[in-house]
């Protein structure tokens, strides 16, 4: 208050400069002036800008809306005997001519006025002794002011009326700034900020899939505050801004063209986001126009260009598809029936009404008729009136404007009550003289009612009105050449927006894309290029899963991703299945071996004490068949599904199966091969062969192999592992290493090769004496097998199809089995079974040898061996058969009786 008393004694020396006081006459000349007791000042753009002027020439029709808006409000206050009854309220109303530096000087007028009504005149004196009083007499004290339109205007206006402590109330602008309560601290408006507007447009352009725009917003604290915020959450939300051009606020149709060049220069962008004043929105129009780019670019505007219907005459072709942002507002039937009712002559507190009357209907009034003229005018005819088919539409800001003037007339209505009589006529003294600060705070921002169409209007702490807007597209009417703009949504803290009413050409249904790059396709991710939006798309492997939109990641051994690449799952553990041929062949083979080593040994065990089993060797052919059929059962072991007891049995199995066989055999042809070595040096009967020393020496054979496992499974221990031939499969298998498994079978081999060894020295032995030859067939074919083994189950070890391998195992082992069972007992088998009668305890090499043996003094020798139990033991006559071939002499079982005389029909072989 003090820092406004210091101005008032200035303000005749402010208007002392001609310029500032020829503007200032032309404003008091150009005004709308209502006398009343208390005075409400008024702002509108009823001229657009000019550019070498501060007024164009051409009337601005929403403005001129706008400030009848504002006579229409005080007329229906002032008839209402419930507001502000025996006060009447008047007005003082001037044009800002869109332009800000234009509106603060028109603004001096609503200061001057309050300054010098309030002015002590008791201390001036004229010469003529006469009280002194203003050259231009208001009736009353400015309260207030509503206005201005343009936020640019009202920052500036804001500023000046706050030194004065005059109350601001904006009917349209938004600009974020004048929320700042520090710097504004007397401004409020019916709308709200354009942080709301700027998330609305966000909103709309991610709804629609934009993510990649341009941006266009005119220079002043509107269109810059504006595009502030929307590029701020535009980044938050992931839309990339290609380019944002500002229009200069002395822009030319030169500018206008190089931000159309310019913007056609990003491609991609088709979506562009106006934050710019109408007659801006409108030049971008022509720009685009002038480029033939109607159909080039998709525009998204905010309220400045709103649901204006000047704005896109003559350029619908480039406007279709627009999709605007506006204020929701209801339209008063009441203020169209008023306008309606206007006429040039009947309407003169509006000095500007003529000039629109004859703009609007493209006619001249006849006293304004030129009486020299050399083109052809169209006379205004005296039937003419605003209608619906004159192209008049309330303007959208009507309803704010009438909403202002209310809150004004209410809070002054709650002041009046308080502090006055109510049935003194006029503002009382108290009133008056009352502080536009406190009455701002406590009266303007407490209010809260409904409006002429039942709309709340209300402020908050910062004097910003509530958040609602259309939105709107501009569209072809259906089989018409004519346009409209069509509500397709509406955003109340939140978007809700009709799809399926949008229309963004005529000619094509879909959606306009605004992107910098496509959205990538299902496995590929974001390799970024330059601007966040833009990227080229790379294909994860087909092992790895979409992270996120620019990381892949590896599933990991044992996962595989879902074809959408969104997340893995657990790969199919694969394991031999007993419904394979892979499985049924191997376990088929094995079980008829397990079947005929069974018949084997029952016939072994029903023939125990027959010549011929006993001559074998009954306690090594009984665990040489164990060995066999040992080997049979690991088949289906090696086939069962992996598991802990599974491998170790496997191990155990595998490399004791062989070496009791093996061993068994080794046995037999070390004792051969000892019996015959030992005949030809001496008569002496070799150690460690009878039947006790026999097994004991297989079975430290087989233990020592048995000790190698123990100490491989502590080295390696067993269990079950995943193994991963390819990164699509997973086969359980028992965690046995290759090089372990053939290095445990290293001894096997010895076995093999020493017994094979054996066997071809004794390959020339007597012939009665064959089971070395049998033993020997039994080798040779082991070591083809096992050569044969090798490479194939090693080599398929990486195999995908891991059934070979394990096939291989079990045919191998199968076959090693089967060798030795057919080779080693099938003649034996084949004379149990079919020839019986050779089955006698009678021995001979033949009958020539039978006969000499009988003719010639003997010149053999007996070796015998007696058993345990000391029964009788069997002795076998050895006789010189040829001079190269030494007779030589074998204990072939326990020891049994003296040999009878067999008659030469009867020879067979014992061993």
């Amino acid at each position: 208050m003090l820092l406004a008393f210091l101005i008032v004694p200035l303000i005749p020396f402010l208007f002392a400069q001609q310029e500032l006081a020829q503007l200032q006459v032309e404003s008091f000349q150009a005004s709308s002036t209502i006398p009343g007791d208390i005075i409400l000042g008024g702002l509108f753009p009823v001229h657009e800008r000019g550019e070498k002027t501060p007024c164009g020439h051409k009337v601005y029709h929403r403005g001129v809306q706008r400030l009848e808006a504002m006579l229409f409000a005080i007329d229906r206050i002032n008839a209402d005997s419930n507001i502000l009854p025996n006060i009447t309220i008047g007005a003082h109303i001037v044009d800002t001519c869109s332009r800000d530096t234009y509106a603060l000087n028109q603004s001096l007028a609503f200061v001057r006025a309050s300054a010098l009504n309030n002015i002590d005149t008791s201390n001036y004196e004229c010469q003529d002794h006469s009280i002194p009083r203003p050259k231009i007499n208001f009736s009353g004290t400015t309260f207030g002011v509503v206005g201005g339109s343009y936020s640019s205007v009202s920052l500036q206006v804001a500023n000046l009326l706050g030194l004065f402590r005059i109350p601001q109330i904006s009917p349209a602008s938004t600009a974020k700034a004048l929320s700042d309560k520090s710097r504004f601290k007397y401004f409020a408006r019916t709308v709200p900020p354009d942080t709301f507007q700027s998330s609305a447009l966000v909103d709309i352009v991610k709804s629609i899939n934009w993510s990649y725009v341009s941006t266009v917003y005119s220079e002043g604290s509107y269109g810059e505050y504006g595009i502030e915020v929307f590029h701020r959450e535009a980044e938050d939300r992931n839309v990339c801004i290609a380019t944002a051009e500002k229009i200069p606020s002395n822009a030319d149709e030169k500018e206008f063209d190089n931000i159309i060049t310019k913007l056609k220069k990003k491609g991609n962008a088709r979506g562009v986001i106006l934050f710019t004043r109408a007659e801006d929105a409108r030049r971008i129009l022509l720009a685009a126009k002038r480029a033939n780019s109607s159909r080039y670019f998709y525009w998204v505007a905010s309220d400045g260009w709103g649901k204006q219907q000047k704005l896109v005459e003559g350029v619908e072709e480039v406007a279709e598809g627009s999709i605007t942002v506006e204020l929701q507002s209801t339209k008063i039937p009441e203020f169209d029936a008023y306008m309606m009712s206007l006429t040039p002559e009947g309407n003169k507190r509006n000095p500007w009404f003529e000039q629109y009357w004859e703009d609007f209907f493209q006619c001249t009034l006849p006293k304004n008729m030129p009486l020299v003229t050399n083109i052809t005018v169209t006379v205004c005819r005296e039937d003419l009136r605003l209608s619906s088919e004159h192209g008049y539409e309330q303007e959208s800001k009507v309803q704010f404007v009438v909403d202002a003037v209310y809150a004004f007339a209410l809070a002054l209505d709650n002041l009046n009550k308080d502090l006055c009589r109510t049935d003194q006529p006029g503002v009382c003294s108290a009133m008056a003289q009352f502080d536009g600060g406190e009455f701002y705070q406590s009266y303007i921002l407490n209010l809260n009612f409904n409006d002429l169409v039942g709309s709340p209007v209300k402020f908050d702490k910062s004097g910003d009105g509530l958040a609602r807007y259309d939105i709107l597209n501009y569209q072809r009417f259906p089989n018409s050449s004519g346009y409209h703009y069509k509500v397709v949504g509406k955003w109340f803290s939140s978007l809700q927006l009709q799809h399926e009413s949008l229309i963004f050409d005529h000619n094509v249904p879909d959606t306009p894309m605004s992107v910098c790059s496509l959205p990538c396709d299902v496995g590929m991710i974001k390799k970024q290029q330059g601007d966040t939006c833009c990227w080229i798309c790379d294909k994860c492997e087909e092992y790895e899963y979409v992270y996120d939109e620019f990381t892949c990641k590896d599933c990991g051994h044992g996962y595989w991703p879902y074809p959408d690449k969104t997340a893995c799952y657990q790969l199919e553990i694969k394991h031999m299945r007993w419904n394979t041929v892979y499985a049924i062949v191997p376990a088929t083979f094995s079980c008829l071996g397990i079947l005929c080593t069974l018949i084997v040994i029952g016939l072994f065990i029903k023939h125990n004490d027959t010549p011929l089993v006993r001559a074998s060797g009954r306690e090594l052919s009984y665990l040489l068949l164990f060995g066999i059929l040992l080997c049979y059962l690991n088949t289906f072991v090696i086939l069962a599904k992996p598991s802990d007891i599974v491998c170790i049995i496997q191990r155990i199995g595998i490399s004791v199966g062989f070496a009791i066989i093996y061993a068994a055999l080794l046995t037999k042809t070390n004792r051969i091969s000892r019996i015959f070595d030992s005949a030809s040096k001496s008569a002496k009967r070799p150690n460690f062969i009878s039947p006790k020393s026999q097994l004991c020496i297989a079975c430290i054979l087989i233990s020592i192999q048995v000790v190698i496992t123990v100490f491989w499974m502590v080295l390696d221990t067993p269990g079950t592992k995943s193994h991963f031939p390819t990164r699509k499969t997973v086969i359980l298998k028992c965690n046995m290493q290759a090089k372990s498994f053939l290095f445990s079978q290293l001894y096997n081999m010895l076995l093999i090769t020493s017994c094979t060894v054996y066997a071809v020295k004794t390959r020339k032995i007597p012939e009665n004496f064959n089971e070395s030859k049998f033993i020997g067939f039994t080798m040779y074919t082991t070591c083809i097998i096992w050569l044969a083994f090798l490479p194939i189950y090693f080599g398929t070890g990486d195999a995908y199809e891991f059934q070979i391998q394990i096939m291989t195992l079990c045919v191998s082992t199968s076959m090693n089995a089967t060798v030795a069972l057919v080779c080693f007992y099938s003649p034996k088998v084949y004379i149990i079974v079919f020839h019986p009668d050779k089955n006698v305890r009678k021995l001979t090499m033949n009958s020539a040898a039978y006969k000499k043996y009988n003719a010639q003094p003997s010149t053999s020798y007996a070796t015998s061996s007696t058993s345990m139990k000391g029964t009788p033991c069997e002795t076998i006559p050895m006789e010189r058969v040829v001079a190269a071939t030494p007779s030589r002499s074998s204990c072939a079982g326990v020891q049994t009786e003296p040999l009878e005389s067999a008659e030469p029909s009867d020879a067979m072989s014992l061993l």
